[in-house]
């Protein structure tokens, strides 16, 4: 299966993606890893990117087309894939027609207070990595680790002002790829209620993609 995931950062992406890359058996694709291993890498292009990256500027659409192109290119790619964080723009996604052929949409809905509450709430030990919630997933002792005793930190990221600056410039740039993706003709756009626990969200989407992958054994 050739897909997107779509949804406000802290909509449950990520745990999502966990679930479908191993069931379907495909690689889940986020920028974030694709950005990292380019800069990672010695080559001139890898060098613009960390560059770019280290200057605190976006990625430039032709930029992080050719590395998605290339990254599509890979072997565990011939049997499909899970792309997250791209196409992020219209144009975006125009590019990645000219590349493969997407096959179906995950759009994870979840509404802006219910992202902010989520990501206003996280926790974080610093050292270890474990991450708390304040309402569904507290620590024993308020702000301190459950293993160590240290003080937990709330990330940059998770600050509300930081937040709603994120979430307006999903809505600006990406929240088109709605309308874009339910119009196009042969993708399966499949709207998933994110606000249900993760193991609902992981049955809907199940259930949809069993949909999809019969719909394909019939035109096969």
């Amino acid at each position: 299966m050739r897909l997107v995931l779509l949804g406000f950062p802290g909509a449950g992406k990520g745990t999502q993606a966990k679930f479908i890359a191993a069931e379907y058996h495909i690689p889940h694709i986020s920028t974030g890893d694709i950005l990292r291993s380019a800069i990672q890498k010695t080559s001139e292009l890898g060098k613009k990117v960390k560059n770019i990256v280290a200057d605190g500027r976006l990625v430039p659409d032709d930029i992080m087309t050719t590395l998605i192109e290339d990254r599509l290119k890979q072997n565990d790619c011939q049997h499909g894939f899970l792309l997250d964080g791209f196409p992020r723009t219209l144009q975006q996604a125009s590019a990645l027609e000219g590349i493969t052929k997407i096959e179906g949409v995950i759009d994870i809905e979840l509404s802006e207070e219910a992202v902010i509450e989520r990501l206003t709430g996280r926790r974080i030990h610093p050292a270890s990595g474990r991450t708390y919630h304040l309402l569904y997933q507290p620590p024993r002792v308020q702000d301190k680790d459950d293993v160590t005793g240290e003080p937990l930190i709330q990330r940059p990221d998770d600050f509300e002002a930081t937040i709603r600056q994120r979430l307006n410039v999903y809505q600006i740039q990406t929240s088109p790829l709605k309308a874009y993706y339910q119009h196009a003709p042969a993708i399966c756009y499949m709207k998933i209620n994110g606000a249900e626990p993760i193991p609902q969200v992981k049955e809907k989407i199940a259930q949809a993609l069993t949909k999809l992958s019969h719909a394909r054994e019939k035109i096969d």
